[in-house]
């Protein structure tokens, strides 16, 4: 120890109250023969450690911002949690779609889910590390991913029909059946998409389920496609329009712009028309929404993009709300359709007795450029649809199988029958629409949107 001399207020003075709160102790004195008084004490050698608070406050300093950062982390994730919630909802409603439409779905739509699945198991193992602790919202979280995990997988191994296998089989003999047609002609040139350089329809493929429209199930009825002529021509612009439960009346439609998007339901663009349409015999072309509007023989053109009201036009004589609809499909007395040259209407007339009228349209004006009658009764065809001028007619042969066995020519007016089944998954087809750039159909089939391919005969000379 070392001695200090302080000079302090000796206690055997009389002290002001100031001083006496001042006091921490009571030392013995004693004064000297000047007076003053004086104290002797004992101090430690160390002084103040003034580098050890200053280190304790730095450390309370980092862990207040540690904290800060913990605290914006839970809140992110919590917004996370909402977003992931609402995807494991919607991912769920697709499982339940898988497990009762009876049908396998091919890998990719196994993949996208498997994908998505991933995603909200790696957010969950972040939650559950940074809160350092049990939370029973994560741990139920958790749980049901595992569960929707483990469904999924027994929905890809329970393909009990080997439908994949069987797509690429019937893939293949396709591919060497188009072989040996181009083997058979060798002068021939190719099909090209958007032109008109091949015969008549020869065949088409199995159908590709896409998805489930947007609604659900219990839309059954509506139309969807691809339009053929967007306005930027990197542009893919793939639409939508479930119909009411009555498969009549018509107010919404939701359009994508990518394939991707499309197929992950991601990035929609909703719209509502002014005026309601009724049917399923709605097209897209050049970004112009085209429909039979409510309870006339009118057609309507809607802006896809700006959700405008163009114009309304009357298609003359034609019978509407119902009086000559296709078999199976209620409400749909007025079918638009594209094909290479523009747009068409198929429909039927008093005059007629039913029988399908063809008219050609003016794109701008909607005024009827031609018009052909044939001799097939509208009510005995099941949907219908137009190639490079050329109607075909389907019908419907049972639950599982639906047929080709009408073709109608415009341009030498001649019609013929003809055979070409195909399979379907439900019993009625609603909207069947043709897309001139990559001769596929786009039918929506019982609420599902499916795609087929068409192949067709060689042109030769005399075809």
């Amino acid at each position: 120890l070392t001695t200090y001399s302080l000079y302090i207020a000796c206690s055997t003075l009389n002290l002001s109250p100031y001083f006496s709160e001042q006091l921490v102790a009571n030392i013995s004195g004693m004064v000297d023969a000047d007076g003053v008084c004086q104290c002797v004490v004992y101090l430690p050698d160390a002084s103040f450690p003034a580098d050890r608070v200053e280190h304790l406050e730095m450390w309370i300093l980092s862990i207040f911002t540690d904290l800060q950062k913990e605290t914006n982390k839970i809140q992110e994730y919590s917004s996370k949690i909402i977003l992931y919630e609402d995807q494991l909802a919607n991912l769920t409603v697709q499982v339940e779609n898988m497990e009762n439409s009876g049908i396998s779905f091919n890998e990719l739509e196994f993949e996208l889910v498997k994908n998505e699945i991933k995603e909200m198991v790696i957010l969950i193992t972040q939650l559950k590390d940074s809160l350092n602790g049990s939370n029973i919202i994560i741990d139920n979280l958790f749980l049901e991913i595992q569960n929707l995990s483990a469904a999924i997988g027994e929905l890809e191994t329970l393909d009990k029909n080997n439908v994949l296998v069987i797509r690429r089989e019937v893939s293949a003999l396709r591919k060497q059946l188009k072989e040996c047609e181009e083997a058979k002609n060798q002068t021939s040139s190719p099909v090209i998409p958007g032109s008109c350089n091949h015969g008549a329809l020869l065949n088409m493929s199995e159908p590709f389920i896409v998805q489930l429209n947007w609604k659900g199930l219990s839309y059954k009825g509506g139309a969807w496609g691809k339009d053929p002529e967007p306005a930027t021509s990197n542009r893919e612009l793939y639409w939508q329009v479930p119909l009411a439960n009555d498969f009549r009346y018509m107010q919404q439609y939701r359009y994508y712009n990518s394939y991707d998007d499309l197929r992950l339901y991601r990035n929609p663009h909703d719209g509502r028309t002014s005026y309601y349409g009724q049917g399923s015999g709605m097209v897209v072309y050049k970004e112009k929404l085209y429909y039979n509007c409510q309870d006339t023989n009118q057609i309507c053109r809607v802006s896809l993009n700006t959700g405008n009201f163009e114009m309304r036009k009357s298609l003359p004589n034609a019978t509407f709300n119902n009086m000559f609809s296709y078999a199976g499909t209620p409400w749909q007395d007025i079918d638009i359709a594209v094909d290479e040259s523009g747009l068409w209407a198929i429909y039927a007339t008093e005059e007629s007795t039913g029988n399908i009228v063809i008219s050609k349209l003016n794109e701008t004006t909607l005024d009827v450029e031609d018009t052909w009658v044939t001799r097939m009764y509208r009510r005995a065809v099941s949907n219908a649809f137009i190639v490079c001028g050329v109607l075909y007619a389907t019908r419907s042969i049972n639950y599982k199988q639906e047929e080709v066995f009408y073709m109608y020519n415009t341009r030498t007016d001649q019609d013929i029958t003809i055979s070409i089944p195909f399979s379907k998954i439900n019993e009625y087809l609603h909207g069947v629409n043709y897309n001139p750039k990559d001769h596929k159909l786009y039918v929506y089939n019982n609420g599902y949107l499916l795609t087929y391919d068409l192949y067709f005969y060689q042109q030769t000379d005399n075809s």
